[in-house]
C-alpha cells in the first residue's frame, strides 16, 4: 500500500530536476501536495480546485482557512 502511494513522486523524481523555471519546482511541489491532500480526504481535485478558484477572488484573507483541503465545503454545500 506506502509502495503504491509513493511510487509517483519515486518515477518523477529525475525529471522534476529539470522542469524548466528555477521556481517551477517549487510551483509543481504545491499543486502536487494540494492534489494529494484533497485525495487522502477523498475529494475530486477537480471539483476542489474549480470550486476554490472560483470562490477565492471574492474571500477575504481571514476566510481562506475555509479553503484548505482538510476544511473546505463545496459552495452547493454552502449555500443551503
Amino acid at each position: 500500500m506506502v509502495e503504491n502511494d509513493i511510487r509517483p513522486t519515486v518515477v518523477g523524481r529525475k525529471r522534476w530536476l529539470f522542469i524548466g523555471h528555477p521556481e517551477a519546482g517549487w510551483r509543481s511541489t504545491v499543486i502536487y501536495s494540494i492534489l494529494i491532500s484533497c485525495r487522502r480526504r477523498g475529494l475530486n481535485p477537480l471539483e476542489y480546485l474549480t470550486d476554490v478558484l472560483t470562490r477565492l477572488p471574492s474571500m477575504k484573507i481571514t476566510q481562506i482557512n475555509e479553503l484548505l483541503p482538510a476544511h473546505w465545503k463545496p459552495a452547493s454545500a454552502n449555500t443551503s
